[in-house]
């Protein structure tokens, strides 16, 4: 099998369950945003390999990048069949948004809040998952104009976005040495 069909050569795409869109319009613009925000989180696992909760950062990351197959998949259906999706697989639900909550609320626990604005950079995983977070936030947005009445795709990505950042803190602290975590 080849990697190339020739078929999208004419400017358009498929979507699961059929149909062809332009590449531009709405759908195929939230998707590839939502697969570019996929690429940076496995850029922020490849980076966090070896740092500070290297392994339970990982799980995570791995989870998160499982969970937006599932928003891709939502939003690369066309209305019509959108009824073939199945919750938790290829459609977004109320629990996978809900689930990132306690996610948050965990990792805030691990470490004290910038009382000012935060300067990305500290270190080089946290500034990917900044990275990934700007590209979810961007997604987000995209997203607006693709996803079906009553999704929760962007519920999902304006959580996602939040607990990006919470992570991107946690991990800056992980890298601080004991004496200025404690100064």
């Amino acid at each position: 099998m080849k990697i190339y069909t020739r078929k999208g050569d004419d400017g358009t795409t498929g979507l699961l369950y059929g149909g062809r869109v332009r590449k531009d319009a709405a759908a195929p613009t939230a998707y590839g945003d939502v697969d570019e925000a996929q690429a940076a989180l496995g850029v922020a696992r490849a980076l966090a390999a070896s740092g500070a909760d290297a392994s339970a950062l990982d799980a995570l990351l791995v989870r998160l990048e499982r969970d937006l197959w599932v928003l891709m998949a939502e939003l690369a259906t066309d209305a019509g069949n959108r009824a073939k999706l199945q919750a938790g697989t290829s459609l977004v639900t109320s629990e996978m948004v809900a689930a990132l909550e306690p996610l948050i609320d965990d990792l805030t626990g691990r470490f004290e809040q910038p009382t000012e604005f935060v300067v990305p950079g500290q270190n080089l995983v946290s500034a990917q998952l900044d990275v990934a977070r700007t590209v979810v936030r961007r997604a987000e947005r995209m997203a607006l104009a693709a996803a079906a009445e009553g999704s929760h795709v962007v519920p999902y990505l304006n959580r996602l976005s939040d607990l990006l950042w919470t992570m991107a803190r946690w991990q800056e602290d992980a890298f601080l040495p004991a004496r200025e975590r404690n100064a």
